[in-house]
């Protein structure tokens, strides 16, 4: 984050004459060293600390922040000198942040954000109650507040005299309820009619809910004060003396009287710096805001939030699978059976999934059915190359047409705004121009004579359980040829091997000399993207070439019934469910597929991320992992398919 920043980290003694500077983090003991060390060698001295908008969780996690403070000054939380932060409050700020700032403060409570937000319960307290905030002991911001420990039960009394008969909610420290560190109040410390909230939960639900808000240094109070809210401060936090809280201490240097929006504006937007998580350069804060929303729905648990069984996936999946599931909390258990997996879950009260495409007897208490999403990699499944997007469908899954799936529901409801259609829109145009699909292999096809209409064929492994479940009169590679060619006579028809039967791993295979009594061309091992730029129309079972298809705006027949047939984009042929009744257009059904539907997977950093940044890796040639250990068997049990699905 410093790089980003453009700084240099290194070692050794300072050198102020080649514009060398000590950095310390915040006011801790360890930096004391730090401080000495500067005032020795007469090096200017930089304080870093987090941000105010941070990340999901405190401390150490597979997440890491997303801003980050560098004073050249102080630093906001010591009263006891001048900050960057104070000296901007003090000049005021230009008219263009006040603007951006209230749009900001809107997106910080739109989505419920705070410094550390990590997926929260219901909160179902009566509102009207007195918010009174703790922090841990030893807080380096409360003696840098110029406050003490008993600051907190001043604070403390000071709510119940200053409110008769209103109810006390004491908010504990995230850091607390994690049992890292104490705070300064327990639950014994209030009356029967009080709360001690110890739980995590969202801090902008205790906030919303408050009469009133009390604190000595905490940002929570400055968060309140974005909120509107009464604040009452017992330490000179570095929101207080502008105006805006009735304060116990006062600092003479603080003279400017501020609005919210200039208060946010300096503290939210000129005084932190943000780093894209996924690439390590400097971003918004709008942009910070989008990363923390991907982390955030990564950690939102699939299932009932008490852990999950996971029962069909394959070793070589395992691990990958749990990336796409939440860091805290009880880790996933893998079973081998359904049986197995339904006996962990009733024993240990977990949510129990199923691998789709191997699922076997569904017991009644599955929650769902796991399998790999719409950009998945570069390179194959069955050549075990992880995914870098996940489905967790909870109705039913996206290729099987004789139930409902969470996609159909999707795709049903439609966006929400012109806002999510002008992304799909984008999107799509991102994979066309990045020439993806879904395994992202081949090699590119050749110019072909445009005197006759080009029909592409793909081809299909045949005991997959899209094939199974979602075809009825066609279910063979050879018939959907033959059908093709008998609707089409007068056509140049290609047909696309699926590269998992070109590569003997799946069924599905037809002779070249059958083939070529329908197809005037096989295309072995052909670039999807180059092959649909070179056609006229597609026809197809169920394929996912299909969809790709009508990104690519190609006319597409389907002769089964795939998760986008049946939505009067496609020229259906097949047993389409009735109830697909509603009529989305291209951006919607995108949307609902590419963007709401799937869990993603940085192939780099391994972070959650969005589908956007998988196309950027995917187009850069950063794929997933391959299991390269368990590939070398592979080669020697090629013919043995069942191995591998």
């Amino acid at each position: 984050m410093l790089s980003a920043a453009g700084w240099r980290v290194t070692f050794g003694y300072p050198r102020p004459s080649r514009g060398d500077a000590v950095g310390v983090w915040g006011r801790k003991p360890v930096s004391a060293r730090g401080r000495y060390l500067a005032r020795k060698s007469g090096a200017p001295l930089i304080t870093i600390e987090d941000g105010f908008l941070r990340s999901i969780h405190p401390g150490l996690t597979r997440y890491p922040p997303l801003s980050i403070i560098i004073d050249d000054v102080g630093v906001y939380y010591d009263a006891s000198a001048p900050s960057r932060l104070e000296n901007l409050l003090n000049a005021g700020q230009r008219d263009d942040d006040l603007s951006r700032a209230r749009s900001c403060i809107d997106l910080l409570r739109e989505h419920r954000l705070s410094k550390y937000t990590p997926p929260g319960g219901d909160w179902k307290v009566e509102p009207g109650y007195i918010l009174v905030i703790d922090q841990t002991r030893g807080d380096a911001s409360i003696p840098g507040a110029q406050a003490t420990e008993g600051a907190f039960r001043q604070m403390l009394s000071a709510a119940r005299a200053e409110n008769p008969g209103k109810r006390i909610v004491v908010k504990s420290h995230p850091d607390v309820a994690l049992g890292r560190k104490r705070g300064h109040f327990k639950a014994q410390d209030l009356s029967a009619d009080d709360l001690f909230l110890a739980d995590p939960v969202n801090p902008w639900d205790t906030i919303n809910g408050a009469y009133a808000v009390y604190a000595v240094s905490s940002q929570l109070g400055y968060e309140a004060v974005l909120a509107g809210k009464p604040v009452r401060t017992f330490g000179a936090a570095f929101y207080a003396g502008w105006g805006l809280t009735e304060d116990e201490k006062t600092i003479a240097r603080r003279t400017a009287t501020h609005s919210v929006d200039s208060l946010f504006a300096a503290c939210h937007l000129n005084y932190p710096i943000y780093v894209d998580p996924w690439r390590g350069s400097l971003c918004s804060f709008e942009d910070a805001i989008d990363a923390l929303l991907q982390f955030q729905r990564a950690e939102t648990p699939v299932g009932s939030g008490k852990g999950d069984v996971i029962a069909g996936a394959r070793l070589w999946k395992r691990r990958n699978i749990a990336r796409f599931l939440p860091e805290h909390g009880n880790p996933p258990r893998f079973a081998e059976t359904e049986s197995d997996a339904a006996r962990i879950a009733r024993k240990q009260n977990r949510s129990l999934w199923i691998w789709a495409a191997s699922a076997g007897a569904v017991p009644e208490e599955t929650t769902g059915f796991v399998e790999d999403g719409f950009l998945r990699s570069i390179g194959l499944g069955a050549e075990l190359t992880q995914a870098a997007s996940l489905v967790f469908d909870r109705s039913g899954i996206y290729f099987d047409p004789s139930r409902p799936s969470d996609l159909e529901t999707l795709i049903r409801q439609g966006v929400d705004g012109a806002a999510d259609s002008d992304r799909a829109a984008r999107l799509i145009s991102t994979i066309i121009a990045a020439r993806l699909s879904k395994y992202n292999t081949g090699t590119p096809g050749i110019a072909r004579d445009r005197k006759r209409p080009v029909i592409l064929v793909p081809g299909q492994v045949e005991d997959d359980a899209s094939i199974r479940l979602g075809t009825s009169d066609i279910r063979t590679n050879l018939d959907l040829l033959r059908t093709a060619r008998t609707q089409n006579p007068d056509a140049w028809l290609i047909y696309k091997p699926h590269p998992d039967v070109e590569a003997g791993l799946r069924s599905g295979s037809i002779p070249t000399d059958k083939a070529a009594r329908f197809a005037d061309e096989i295309a072995h091992r052909s670039s999807p993207a180059d092959l649909l730029d070179q056609c006229d129309e597609v026809w197809t079972m169920t394929s996912l070439m299909g969809f790709e298809a009508l990104l690519r705006g190609l006319p597409v027949t389907c002769l089964g019934a795939p998760f986008y047939a049946g939505w009067g984009l496609t020229r259906d042929l097949g047993q389409i469910p009735p109830r697909r009744q509603a009529r989305p257009t291209l951006e919607q059904l995108v949307w609902a597929t590419l963007i709401a539907y799937p869990r993603y997977i940085d192939p780099v950093s391994g972070l959650p991320c969005t589908p956007e940044l998988v196309v950027e890796r995917f187009s850069q040639g950063h794929g997933p992992a391959r299991a390269t250990w368990l590939s070398k068997l592979q080669a020697l049990f090629a013919n043995q398919p069942w191995l591998w699905r």
